[in-house]
């Protein structure tokens, strides 16, 4: 069994923020696989799916970014998932927008809710994808940044990212994160 989590803030003042992307690609995953992530459980919201026979439960963590461990640990020692079996799938101002960077393992890179999981499953080896929202203004404060809503034409561009880390997460679970990388971890091609 796999646990797959999209890391987000709960609420509807942060819906469609860069912060939620991870929230918004379990939506289009949750879709693809016809999984219904509505029961509350572990401090999140949940569903049960199935990914080529592969058994997943995937959540949406409510604790907010900062405590997104709190979560996952619960649902990790429920369900007794070892952290090389828990995808985390969130935001990363690092990439341009709309680019995926698949990882099986690493350090927070000052990101808050991966942090927070770190400290609370006492290990940074657990696989990820980073989906970009781009980097912030230089004026600009993080959090406003990352609590703040992508502009039209970065939407557009997010809507097809977030569709394709659902599909890398799927290829994560039926052909492995080697495979995945290879596929996803490339540059996009200037238009």
């Amino acid at each position: 069994m796999l646990i797959i989590a999209g890391l987000g803030n709960p609420g509807k003042e942060y819906e469609n923020t860069r912060h939620n992307a991870g929230f918004m690609v379990m939506d289009a995953l949750a879709e693809k696989i016809g999984a219904d992530i509505s029961e509350k459980k572990h401090k999140a919201l949940c569903g049960k799916g199935v990914i080529g026979g592969e058994k997943v439960i995937l959540m949406k963590p409510q604790t907010y970014m900062n405590s997104s461990g709190e979560s996952i640990r619960a649902a990790a020692d429920y369900y007794k998932v070892d952290p090389e079996d828990i995808l985390i799938v969130y935001d990363d101002i690092s990439l341009a927008p709309g680019q995926l960077r698949i990882r099986a393992k690493g350090s927070a890179g000052g990101h808050n809710g991966i942090k927070s999981i770190i400290a609370h499953l006492g290990t940074q080896e657990f696989p990820r994808v980073k989906v970009g929202v781009g980097e912030k203004p230089s004026r600009m404060d993080l959090a406003d940044y990352v609590l703040g809503h992508f502009s039209k034409e970065e939407q557009v561009t997010m809507d097809d990212a977030v569709k394709e880390a659902a599909d890398a997460v799927c290829e994560i679970v039926n052909v492995g994160i080697a495979q995945a990388m290879n596929d996803h971890n490339r540059k996009k091609e200037e238009k």
